[in-house]
């Protein structure tokens, strides 16, 4: 997995922080958002116009920042194997776009505020919308890019527990579910078919994406105490 240089437990500790910061929203389990979890985005959370938007924005920055540096420094260490190397590219980007997308702010909620879904639905929010919803969808892909080519990385060059045991591929195949639930959920809400609990489709989906950075942190940890 490794070549020299950059030394595992900086790379795990810091995917450790950033999985656990992207977990942020979870804190609305705890304090009243007014956003109901089983119909609206994560990311309405950060929107401009919620009380606790500021939090959430930075908590998102934090994550992405952690994440792509962490995919930075594996980089300068790992091994150029196609999956290594388009694995670790994929968490770069996905990290990248993690810290842009909280910069690039929703102006509302549009599955709580019908005016802010009528607004929506006619173009009349601001452009960050719709630059918010590419960053979110290249964050998505590089988390996608990084969860299958890891995964199938560590079981065919042999990296060792906990990654390449049935735990990684487990949490694979079920980010991909919800991420096909995800997908559906939102053509059925911009289609103005509902939500088909999407706000729940889409938090399993993140926190399955931090579910396995937590893994992966696990095995780059262990492998440094290996070597």
């Amino acid at each position: 997995m490794s070549r020299s240089g950059v030394r595992p437990r900086t790379v795990s500790v810091l995917l450790a922080l950033g999985a656990l910061a992207y977990t942020a929203w979870v804190l609305e389990l705890l304090v009243q958002t007014g956003l109901d979890p089983i119909r609206a985005y994560v990311s309405e959370l950060a929107a401009a116009d919620q009380p606790l938007g500021g939090l959430f924005r930075a908590t998102d920055l934090a994550a992405g920042l952690l994440v792509l540096a962490a995919a930075v420094c594996a980089l300068a260490r790992c091994d150029r194997r196609p999956w290594s190397l388009a694995g670790w590219s994929g968490l770069a980007l996905f990290g990248a776009a993690t810290a842009l997308d909280s910069r690039l702010p929703l102006s509302c909620a549009p599955t709580a505020d019908p005016v802010c879904q009528a607004r929506e639905t006619a173009g009349l929010v601001p452009a960050t919308h719709t630059a918010h919803a590419v960053s979110s969808s290249l964050a998505m892909t590089g988390a996608l890019v990084g969860v299958v080519a890891l995964t199938v990385a560590a079981r065919r060059y042999r990296w060792g527990p906990p990654l390449a045991t049935r735990l990684g591929p487990a949490l694979m195949g079920l980010e991909l579910l919800a991420t096909a639930w995800t997908l559906a959920s939102v053509a059925a809400f911009q289609a103005g078919r509902g939500t088909w609990s999407l706000g729940a489709g889409q938090r399993l989906q993140v926190l399955l994406v931090a579910l396995w950075l937590g893994v992966l942190a696990w095995s780059v940890a262990r492998e440094g105490r290996t070597r």
